[in-house]
């Protein structure tokens, strides 16, 4: 998949958020919100990668953030998501632009979620910059706090599997994180 292709999807994923929000408001009888986009929820939390580039495993730190869009009222397990994050560890940087469906499922405080994301990983090492496309597949769980003052907070798990191919080459990389989430 080239970079071209990368950023077809990229334009054409941002152009859905765009027609299905309107559609929502619009829609009369779905009840929905009286913004842009009707419901969602906006993740930010610590992260950790563990990331294989040919022969050599590195470990990273660094942060994840995404933002969900539950667009579709009539399929409420299905959301579209906006994933970034960053990685650091001495003499590399690695940042990540993902989108893609991402489908849940409540049970009472809980919702467990998968994810398909597709993107592109911006990595400099060296004086040297690559942009591989870069594939994701993860899931993860929310959990509800109780307390009054923080009703519209989860807690956030999340583990990834990332696969890139650069030069001939293919890197599996493998994150996971932990942090806030707002419910909107």
């Amino acid at each position: 998949m080239s970079k071209i292709a990368a950023v077809v999807l990229a334009f054409l994923s941002l152009m859905l958020f765009t027609t299905l929000s309107e559609a929502q408001q619009s829609g009369g009888d779905h009840g929905g919100g009286g913004g842009l986009l009707p419901s969602g929820n906006v993740y930010v939390g610590a992260a950790y990668a563990d990331n294989v580039d040919v022969v050599n495993r590195l470990t990273f730190r660094g942060w994840n953030a995404s933002f969900e869009d539950f667009a579709l009222r009539r399929f409420s397990h299905l959301s579209f998501v906006a994933d970034g994050s960053g990685f650091y560890r001495e003499g590399v940087q690695q940042y990540n632009l993902m989108i893609g469906p991402r489908v849940s499922m409540q049970y009472g405080k809980w919702r467990p979620f998968v994810h398909l994301l597709g993107g592109i990983q911006r990595t400099s090492s060296g004086g040297t910059t690559r942009y591989p496309v870069e594939e994701d597949l993860g899931g993860g769980v929310d959990r509800k706090f109780q307390l009054l003052f923080l009703k519209s907070f989860s807690w956030r798990l999340q583990f990834d599997y990332s696969h890139t191919h650069f030069l001939s080459a293919t890197q599996n990389n493998f994150r996971g994180s932990a942090g806030l989430l707002w419910r909107f």
